[in-house]
């Protein structure tokens, strides 16, 4: 069974695990996001240690398709964020 899980979600859970208010909660969560997209924008890299390292990526100038029309399109190189799941993520995944 999957289950999406939302930006209000998450801070739900943390209002529940941590006793603070929903707007302390919300307000931490939009900090490490705004955090994570600002490190990567500067091409850094944030490392969480058990859970993962978000880092940026550089893809390639590729040939595409089209899928309605079948043309060659041109897709430039660009650069994209990735992320490698930490040890800890992927043990408890199994």
């Amino acid at each position: 069974m999957s289950k999406n899980i939302s930006k209000d979600a998450l801070a739900e859970a943390i209002v529940k695990k941590t006793a603070v208010s929903k707007r302390v909660a919300a307000d931490a969560l939009n900090a490490i996001i705004d955090e994570v997209t600002l490190t990567l924008s500067k091409g850094g890299q944030v490392t969480i240690t058990g859970f993962g390292t978000f880092r940026v990526s550089k893809r390639a100038a590729r040939t595409g398709r089209n899928p309605k029309t079948g043309e060659a399109l041109k897709i430039p190189a660009m650069k994209v964020p990735k992320f490698k799941a930490g040890k800890g993520l992927k043990d408890a995944v199994k």
